[in-house]
């Protein structure tokens, strides 16, 4: 993804808050393969040159409502923001950032609270007690877990959802809001039954190989489920409509930019996202593997950016695919998922030669151990961040440069227009104009907003007499 509607928050938190922590190394997965997950990113930039400009004016420089305008030299060479619009994008993009740290801390605590106080055990105690069977027990014990934690969670989903109301980021009615949130309930809940079930099983068969058998099973899963995804899991949250019923001269252009790019995308899997529905953001992406990729682009990308902005979007977007960053992506993914499950395997045996008689567990194939992997997963979530989201901006920023070179030649004056482009998404979506160096290095997923934007405006190769890195 394009990635400019700030970072990991509030753009990324919005996924990390709604994302079940059981879910979250399952969740690294489709930070990296699915490639349309909001998120931006953070850097500084050279501190000689400013890398935002406030303008001495109360007005926004670009109101949501404002026309698509053409870029000029003056303004796509650094990241300009209002005064008004500068004090809205810090004040968004910290709450953000306190949040994200929020969550975390308030989901261990959770879990640490559910141990302590035997609610694990009971929850445990209730199953058996209703069933002697392996798969319904599971049925009863993983959505009492799962949703006792996702209901403690449930205060700052709120608040930051009032929070983007505010900041007027989203839309979306507190009606359709619940629904959504109750969608993911659902999802979450029967992936996670899935999942646990399967790990259990993995556990009674080989008691000290589980880790590496339960590895071979999920990965096939969280695969199909990218692969389905299109299908059947995007449109339960946003309708789509095939691009070419409103925009056939934009469909031209992508097929144009799609066959340069090597990935030729047929008119057919072209689809427009009413993304205006919910949101004042804007974006496009390119998802799916196999039969089910597909171009997707949000209607408020079309009302808000000229079809030049557009393009290169979509360029970034192809990147992904062309670079190789999918395949990338899920690699780093099994290999970081292994790691993680064997660190979670001896944790585990540790924190119950310690502390499992108080916590009522009777060993690692009870039921109640599940909460004991939900803590240590919250932990090492949290300590791998900075390695995860370094390795994304590495491929954003490779994105950048693919998306910039595609539409070279093909549209005019195309680095004005790319830097034009992040200015339009920084004001829109309030991203943050200076980050701390610590929130980059921890949090952000894509360069920050003001760099890629000065970058974009200076990657000239052809007019130095330099070959282009990617498109030749």
């Amino acid at each position: 993804m394009l990635g400019l509607q700030v970072q990991i928050p509030p753009g990324r938190l919005r996924r990390c808050l709604s994302t079940r922590r059981f879910l979250r190394i399952a969740a690294l997965f489709f930070c990296f393969a699915a490639s349309h997950l909001p998120a931006q990113g953070a850097n500084h930039v050279n501190s000689s040159t400013p890398a935002v400009q406030t303008l001495q004016s109360n007005q926004d420089s670009r109101p949501n409502d404002a026309q698509p305008r053409s870029p000029t030299q003056a303004e796509t060479d650094q990241y300009r923001l209002s005064r008004e619009r500068y004090q809205k994008a810090v004040s968004y993009s910290r709450a953000g950032y306190f949040l994200y740290f929020i969550s975390y801390f308030v989901s261990v605590a959770i879990l640490l609270l559910i141990l302590r106080l035997g609610i694990a055990a009971k929850f445990r105690d209730i199953a058996e007690a209703i069933s002697d069977k392996k798969w319904a027990q599971c049925l009863i014990f993983v959505p009492l877990l799962i949703l006792l934690t996702d209901l403690f969670d449930l205060p700052l989903r709120i608040y930051w959802h009032a929070l983007s109301l505010r900041y007027q980021q989203s839309i979306q009615h507190w009606g359709s809001w619940l629904v959504d949130w109750a969608k993911e309930e659902a999802l979450s809940v029967g992936l996670a039954v899935l999942l646990v079930f399967i790990l259990t099983l993995a556990m009674r068969k080989s008691p000290r190989r589980w880790w590496f058998y339960f590895w071979l099973a999920a990965l096939p899963i969280l695969l199909f489920f990218f692969f389905i995804s299109p299908w059947f899991i995007d449109p339960l949250f946003n309708h789509f409509e095939p691009l070419a019923k409103g925009h056939p001269q934009l469909v031209e252009s992508i097929v144009t930019i799609t066959y340069r790019a090597g990935v030729p995308i047929p008119r057919n899997r072209m689809f427009l996202m009413k993304a205006s529905e919910k949101t004042n953001q804007i974006n496009a992406y390119v998802t799916g593997i196999g039969a089910s990729k597909r171009v997707v682009i949000w209607d408020t990308t079309i009302q808000k950016t000229s079809t030049d902005e557009a393009l290169f979007i979509l360029g970034h977007e192809l990147g992904h695919y062309v670079l190789g960053h999918i395949a990338a992506g899920f690699l780093f993914f099994a290999v970081s998922l292994l790691l993680a499950l064997y660190v979670m395997y001896r944790a585990l045996h540790w924190s119950l030669q310690r502390w499992g008689h108080e916590w009522k567990i009777q060993g690692p194939e009870d039921w109640a151990a599940i909460a004991v992997l939900l803590l240590w997963l919250e932990v090492l979530s949290f300590i791998s961040s900075p390695i995860v989201n370094g390795f994304s901006r590495m491929q954003e920023h490779a994105a950048d440069v693919y998306g910039l070179e595609v539409i070279h030649g093909l549209v005019p004056n195309s680095e004005e227009v790319a830097a034009h482009g992040f200015q339009v998404l920084g004001e829109l979506d309030l991203s943050d104009p200076n980050p701390p160096p610590f929130i980059t290095f921890w949090l952000y997923s894509h360069p920050p907003l003001a760099e890629r934007l000065v970058f974009a405006h200076s990657y000239d190769p052809w007019s130095k007499g330099e070959p282009p890195k990617y498109v030749k």
